[in-house]
């Protein structure tokens, strides 16, 4: 593919491009199949001209759903070595993309490109956060001007997705401030303040011609920010989110336009009942633009174990139509998580990604489970612990079962119900009962 078309201006153009025909492989689709759904925007594949060592992963509900990974350090804590570490973490657990939301005063360019040099899954990150990391003074302060170049150093540099939080308009703060929460995205309350101090709009917005051009000529994916996602559940589905959420409709329409490859980011906190008619209304305003949700977290009380919840709402997201889901992890609320918390979060989303999945019929979703319940009833536990999403954890807890068991005892059964009493084994007696009762 020539560097001066992104994937969806090939796809348009009729060209199955090689990043098309490994996503197709991947996927056990049609290639031509794929570059369809390039073209009409309904997916994307976030894939820098810049990087030459990244796996080409399609995003869109043609697809398995995927997962996402946030790293990065913070203002406090964490540093390069610390991100990369948490990096391979991510990935041997599973993670289809990595973000780095790296923030602080110091080599945040250098973290980036270690997670570049070392992630073989697409790179995103939300560049506001690098502006206002490398200015001096108050946020309100920031340069429009600077954050352009700053998206436009992050692409050259080969970023795969970037965070754009452009649909967060003046007129849409009043109502935020009713909230409970406020505004508890980074980047959507860095936007507001500024917005406010200056009486301006959405300098994103206002100047969204030229951060097209700039993704268009890289082609990097623009991730449209949620800046207004609900907080809590007590904000959720409220006019402030839907208004964000109609904007980002109009950006997804310009962002096609341009040859932009566009991905909607969702809530949040959302009540469980509430998921659905979420997912189904941003499908509708967006034209079926791929959503990438955080969550939703389905309840409030969770701190400690937030990655449950969350996956309890990112399941539910994947059956009624997000294609990309955001990890939480069980430090979400609480602080940085480490590399346990990482892998915790990327094994709860990578669950819920699956089982949405499923639910929603995705062809060949159910097939590693059908052959997890032969496993089982063959007491084949090698085969069980190949088939499972965390073969390590599985593996770690049969053996320590074992190590109180009576190894003269055999393996067909385990130690919850023991020997005597394992259903398992009754089932395969009653069976052989049957087969005699039906020979007579």
């Amino acid at each position: 593919m020539s560097a001066a078309m992104t994937q969806l201006e090939s796809a348009r153009e009729g060209i199955v491009t090689d990043a098309m025909k490994r996503v197709a492989a991947a996927e056990n689709v049609a290639a031509e199949d794929v570059r369809a759904a390039v073209a009409s925007g309904e997916a994307v594949i976030p894939l820098n001209v810049h990087r030459v060592n990244a796996i080409p992963t399609g995003v869109g509900r043609m697809f398995t759903t995927k997962i996402n990974a946030n790293l990065g350090r913070s203002v406090t804590h964490s540093g390069r070595g610390d991100e990369l570490d948490k990096l391979k973490v991510a990935l041997d657990a599973g993670a289809d993309f990595v973000m780095d939301l790296s923030v602080g005063p110091d080599n945040l360019a250098s973290i980036r490109q270690g997670m570049l040099d070392a992630s073989p899954r697409p790179l995103g990150t939300v560049p506001v956060y690098e502006t206002i990391s490398r200015l001096e003074g108050d946020i309100p302060h920031m340069d429009p001007t600077f954050l352009l170049d700053v998206i436009r150093a992050q692409a050259e540099q080969g970023v795969d997705f970037m965070t754009l939080h452009a649909g967060l308009l003046l007129k849409h703060i009043e109502p935020a401030m009713k909230r409970k929460m406020g505004i508890v995205s980074r980047g959507g309350a860095i936007m507001a303040e500024w917005m406010m101090e200056n009486r301006r709009e959405n300098p994103l917005y206002e100047r969204w011609d030229e951060v097209m051009d700039i993704l268009a000529e890289h082609d990097v994916t623009v991730s449209l920010g949620d800046g207004l996602r609900p907080g809590c559940l007590a904000d959720a589905s409220d006019a402030a989110q839907f208004g964000e959420l109609d904007v980002l409709g109009e950006l997804v329409e310009r962002c096609r336009r341009r040859g932009v490859q566009t991905m909607v980011e969702g809530p949040g906190h959302v009540p469980f009942n509430d998921i659905q008619m979420n997912m189904e209304r941003q499908q509708k305003v967006c034209d079926k633009a791929p959503f990438y949700v955080l969550g939703p977290v389905v309840t409030d009380v969770g701190a400690g174990y937030d990655h449950i919840v969350a996956a309890i709402g990112a399941t539910a997201a994947a059956t009624y139509g997000a294609s990309l889901l955001c990890y939480v992890t069980p430090s979400e609320h609480l602080g940085l998580p480490d590399s346990s918390e990482v892998r915790q979060g990327c094994i709860a989303f990578k669950i819920a990604a699956h089982a949405g999945d499923i639910a929603r019929g995705h062809r060949g979703a159910r097939d590693a489970d059908d052959a997890m319940s032969d496993a089982r009833a063959a007491f084949d536990w090698d085969r069980q612990f190949s088939l499972c999403l965390d073969p390590s954890a599985a593996r770690e807890r049969w053996l320590k079962t074992r190590a109180f068991a009576d190894e003269a005892h055999g393996d067909d059964h385990c130690s919850m119900c023991g020997k005597q009493f394992c259903a398992v084994r009754t089932s395969r007696r009653i069976r052989k009962l049957s087969e005699s009762m039906a020979k007579n």
